[in-house]
């Protein structure tokens, strides 16, 4: 007999749009991945490691030389004290939160999720034998409160999955509600897995701060990396954990029986570009500001309201802000169809009661091909509100 979690799933919403807008040539904006092939020089070394270092299997925990660069780069950039014994090098980072959330649930046990949420959380939780308490967050600010912390935890509550930068909302959660949320963990000996893959794509001038570096929480977190999206190179698949001794051994035992290991000359690679100099990862940064200021200010001057965006390649707009009276699964299922373009609905990342009025747009595309998105999104607005 199959697994009736999974037998009851359907393909995730990301590789439906993608598959609809492959098969019709529409625009893609909506699962998350760039129009450019990735740094030349991550690219380059990769290549050369292919065919003049060993193809044979890396260590389980990773190559010496990547968990020490994820260390320094850490250092470097978010003032974290790390060794690279303190690292795990996994096939990306859903993987990492696979093995985090294998390693440190108990049967019964609680986990406390923030909706919208990245879908793979869910599933992983009720395979890994726990269930998950939700917490809601209410647009257009998405912030976290007290109040909504103290409803959701029970005595069998054990740990707090958090993705900061948030997809899809865009936002990033500011110093306040991370030490709110810190000061919970500590007052109620929570551990805190912290999906944090878009911790470099903060735009407007702020900076990434890391739960793991509040007080109380260097002992009780498991922070999670994505090279993937740190060099525009989803496809690549390497990620990591990074975690005190206590729990950081616990997370590689799971680890070496799912993947075991990650194609050498990719860490290498990745060893290689964690060590870019800072103006590098700026320059990065401002690149995808430009295409999020293009995206939403074509869009805005078509009608559409726009939700802010701090962070990540995602922006959303919200529909009924914009006169269009259709929800937003309909939208989409729309959009590809008579407009296309590929979007996501907002709704698909609520596992309850959700928001259906925001539909999400990724920004991480070339500008002509955003100038074309916004002329058919436009077009198609207009024909909507004709029908109304």
């Amino acid at each position: 007999m199959v697994n009736p979690v999974y037998a009851r799933m359907g393909t995730t919403i990301f590789e439906q749009m993608s598959g609809r807008a492959r098969a019709s040539g529409a625009i893609n904006l909506g699962q998350g991945f760039p129009d450019a092939p990735g740094d030349r020089d991550v690219l380059d070394a990769a290549a050369r490691a292919l065919t003049e270092r060993s193809n044979q299997y890396p260590p389980m925990a990773g190559l010496p030389e990547l968990r020490a660069a994820v260390a320094a780069h850490y250092r470097d950039h978010q003032a974290l004290d790390l060794s690279p014994d303190e690292v795990t090098v996994t096939s990306g980072a859903t993987e990492a939160l696979a093995a985090a959330l294998f390693a440190l649930i108990s049967p019964g046990d609680e986990v406390l999720l923030f909706q919208p949420l990245y879908d793979a959380y869910l599933p992983l939780i009720a395979r890994a034998g726990g269930t998950a308490r939700l917490v809601r967050l209410e647009p257009p600010h998405w912030r976290l409160t007290a109040d909504a912390l103290n409803a959701a935890i029970t005595p069998r509550t054990r740990l707090v999955v958090l993705n900061n930068p948030v997809n899809p909302t865009g936002t990033a959660m500011d110093r306040d509600e991370l030490g709110l949320l810190a000061a919970f963990c500590v007052a109620n000996d929570l551990v805190a897995i912290c999906d944090e893959v878009w911790e470099h794509m903060i735009y407007d001038g702020a900076v990434h701060l890391p739960l793991m570096g509040f007080p109380g929480m260097r002992e009780r977190t498991v922070k999670i990396g994505s090279a993937g999206k740190i060099f525009s190179l989803t496809g690549w698949k390497v990620g990591w954990m990074c975690a005190a001794p206590a729990l950081s051994g616990v997370l590689a035992r799971a680890h070496q029986f799912l993947t075991f290991t990650t194609p050498p000359n990719l860490q290498w690679a990745v060893a290689e570009g964690l060590g870019k100099p800072d103006q590098w990862f700026v320059d990065m940064r401002a690149g995808y500001q430009r295409g999020r200021d293009r995206l939403a200010g074509g869009l805005a001057e078509k009608g559409f309201a726009v939700l802010p965006s701090r962070a990540t390649w995602f922006l959303s707009i919200d529909l009924l802000a914009s006169s269009i009276m259709i929800d937003d699964a309909t939208f989409c299922d729309r959009a590809v169809a008579e407009a296309g373009v590929a979007a996501i609905p907002i709704s698909a990342f609520f596992a309850e009661r959700p928001v259906t009025h925001l539909v999400r747009l990724c920004f991480a595309k070339d500008l002509a091909v955003l100038d074309e998105a916004v002329a058919r999104l436009a077009g198609f607005r207009e024909r909507l509100i004709g029908e109304m």
